[in-house]
């Protein structure tokens, strides 16, 4: 039985430079899953506290393919349990970028949280962009329904 991934004809290269020597290359934990795991390459415990930030490094630089980025995402799980995300939320890895990849984690809970060496810290979605074009109108070609109103505005 050939796996999804083997399925897809449009499968996208993206390759990984190891820079650490105990990076672990992304992978998908089901079949189904969006996002591969990243792996952190701490050499002792973290512990962040409550309310606390910290630079975790994966060991990897990435190189994708133009028209490609990469979305640095939390894991549900994390998030969930113990109230760890990430502090930009999403963050983006350009096609042109050849530094390390690191997650800005962040403690949003009320206990403090151990970061462990190797443990899967985020997960890395692979997504296509498109760049706009972009110019000064002198106003709006027409108005819409639902015009300014924002925040709430559609309903609760």
């Amino acid at each position: 039985m050939q796996t999804l991934t083997e399925k897809k004809s449009n499968l996208v290269k993206v390759e990984f430079v190891k820079v650490h020597s105990k990076a672990q290359l992304p992978s998908y934990a089901t079949e189904g899953a969006a996002g591969m795991d990243l792996t952190n390459v701490l050499d002792k415990p973290l512990i962040l506290k409550p309310g606390e930030r910290a630079k975790v490094p994966t060991g990897l630089i990435m190189v994708l393919p133009e028209g490609y980025e990469g979305q640095v995402r939390p894991r549900s799980g994390l998030a969930a349990k113990h109230g760890i995300t990430l502090t930009n939320c999403v963050g983006t890895v350009d096609s042109d970028y050849r530094g390390e990849i690191c997650c800005l984690m962040i403690n949003l809970g009320n206990e403090p949280y151990t970061i462990n060496p190797g443990e899967r810290i985020a997960q890395l979605v692979i997504s296509p962009i498109v760049q706009a074009s972009t110019k000064f109108i002198e106003k709006i070609p027409e108005e819409t329904k639902r015009g300014a109103g924002g925040f709430g505005s559609t309903g609760k």
